[in-house]
């Protein structure tokens, strides 16, 4: 018991790690300008050094320490995840652009016609051969952390369950299995909940004072300590591991499986129709659920201006314990009928059906990105043109971002861009409103702008989204168990924990490892404002709300 309490929560632990990526996958890509597509590949990065390993570790199974192995997994894991928080050590402080002088630059983004301008951190200041460096060792280190989380990871659930399966008595086995598969359930929403309250710290938290912080959280510049969460899981990794260095090794006899009928055996599962056509069912769905755990949090910051924390919450407090009670229905139903293979099918299919008819209207319930001078808005008629004929005298830099909103409820990408000549500071230093703007006029007076963005004006339509989408989830989840059954009871016997590894391994290879990548690749098609950093793409500043929400 002593030991499924441990590995409960060396798995809760180690899915900490990387599910705690994905909710910080907007702040990371925002914070060293990552293309999604960049951001997909990193977050499934992971299932790389897995899927390398996986098959090799669950047939050596009987023939080593178990626990030790276990342990030394968990070791890699927690390294994997101390590695994940090193760039934001490695590199100097998140600069934004800003209108008030402070440490990082004396220069502003005010329009202030007639003054040369010797951009600060504005320009080509971040382009030396030095800046370019160091964002390929962020990279480098996390994509290295990536692999390492996946061959740690890879010993901690075959051994595991083989461990407990082997010396729990016949009654209790299922029972701890089933803890055991709730904690990895629940993991992914501890994780996001996690997410959730690291992101609302500054990045900067133990570089600069608090009173130097000119962002909330609700600015589009605002980055969160996304490297707090990696400490904090990296941590609890470390503590978990200790216990399975003292485990007895202790071999029951075992049948196992010899190389030589490894084709053999996969031959004979490939051919069955049944379990082929369930297995590549699965991998749909699996990619799908993988390329939105990724990337809904960001999307619901875009479609209903969230901050990158609330939407964390949401999907951690709402999507995830739906998809949770979708399993649990779906188990009980499954044992309360005592369904055949048949009605199991006609199950998975009823769900699904219904889990489509509650998804189409996802596809309305949103609004169109907010208008941004120049961008997606122009009062003249050539389109797409940064350069508005009122702030000319201002001679903007092309690269500053520090999003106000005009009295006239048109977004500016800087108050230069709006013709803003003034700035009104509150007494905690932050900025208060931008006046003498000759871009926004009202009644032929120049108008005034607040900093932040303006929004897309989408909240009435959050609630019936999250309703939606979590109903759908949970009726697209009741398949979850019937789908297995399908599996377990349409193959031979003795194939039972062989065809099961062949369906985590197309999985890993079809879903889980493209499906990121492929996901951030579509939602990169959807941008109309990239960031540019030494002449490349770098972060997307603004969507097309309605394409990003159909793709």
């Amino acid at each position: 018991q002593f030991f499924v309490f441990c590995h409960g929560l060396l798995q809760l632990s180690q899915l900490l790690v990387s599910g705690y990526l994905k909710s910080s996958i907007s702040t990371i890509e925002r914070r060293y300008g990552l293309s999604s597509q960049t951001s997909g590949l990193l977050a499934s990065f992971n299932e790389v050094g897995n899927t390398l390993l996986i098959v090799f570790i669950s047939y050596f199974g009987s023939r080593v320490h178990r626990p030790r192995f276990i342990g030394c997994g968990a070791v890699l894991v927690s390294l994997a995840g101390f590695l994940m928080s090193l760039p934001h050590f490695i590199t100097g402080p998140y600069e934004y652009d800003q209108s008030v002088a402070s440490m990082f630059s004396n220069t502003t983004d005010l329009c202030q016609p007639g003054v040369p301008r010797s951009w600060g951190n504005l320009s080509n200041a971040g382009c030396t051969p030095h800046a370019a460096r160091e964002n390929h060792e962020v990279l480098l280190v996390m994509f290295i952390a990536q692999v390492l989380l996946g061959i740690g990871g890879v010993p901690i659930q075959p051994f595991g369950i083989s461990y407990i399966d082997d010396f729990a008595s016949e009654r209790n086995s299922p029972l701890y299995l089933g803890i055991l598969f709730s904690v990895t359930v629940i993991g992914p929403g501890v994780a996001f909940m996690l997410g959730s309250a690291m992101l609302r710290f500054y990045v900067d938290i133990d570089k600069v004072t608090g009173d130097e912080v000119q962002l909330t959280n609700k600015d589009p510049r605002w980055v969160g300590a996304w490297w707090l969460g990696f400490l904090v899981a990296a941590s609890l990794v470390a503590l978990s591991a200790v216990p399975y260095f003292f485990f007895p090794r202790e071999m029951p006899k075992e049948v196992s499986l010899f190389l030589s009928d490894f084709p053999l055996v996969l031959l004979r599962n490939l051919r069955h129709p049944v379990y082929l056509l369930v297995v590549l069912a699965q991998v749909n769905l699996s990619a799908m659920v993988a390329g939105l755990a990724t990337f809904m949090g960001k999307f619901l910051e875009r479609q209903f201006s969230l901050t990158a924390s609330l939407a964390n919450m949401i999907i951690g407090a709402v999507n995830i314990p739906g998809a949770m009670v979708g399993i649990v229905v779906g188990g009980a139903i499954l044992k309360r009928f005592q369904m055949s293979l048949r009605q199991c099918s006609a199950m998975c299919v009823l769900g699904m059906f219904l889990c489509l008819l509650l998804a189409f209207p996802l596809l309305f319930l949103g609004c169109p990105t907010q208008k941004v001078a120049g961008i997606t808005y122009s009062e003249s008629s050539e389109f797409g043109h940064h350069t508005l004929e009122c702030n000319l005298q201002c001679n903007c830099p092309e690269k500053a971002y520090n999003p106000i909103c005009g009295s006239n409820a048109i977004e500016y990408i800087s108050p230069c861009s709006a013709g803003c000549s003034i700035v009104n500071i509150n007494a905690d230093n932050s900025v208060l409103n931008y006046t003498n703007c000759s871009c926004i006029s009202e009644n032929g007076l120049a108008g005034f702008a607040k900093p932040g963005t303006c929004g897309t004006g989408c909240s009435h339509l959050f609630l019936p989204f999250v309703v939606l989408s979590c109903l759908a989830g949970i009726l697209a989840s009741t398949s979850h168990t019937p789908s297995f059954m399908l599996i377990l009871r349409s193959i031979q016997p003795e194939d039972k924990s062989f065809a099961v590894g062949i369906q985590f391994m197309l999985l890993r290879v079809l879903a889980w490892m493209p499906g990121p990548v492929l996901y951030g690749s579509a939602i990169d098609t959807t941008c109309i404002f990239w960031e540019k950093k030494c002449d490349r793409k770098a972060a997307c500043r603004y969507y097309d709300n309605n394409l990003f929400r159909q793709r």
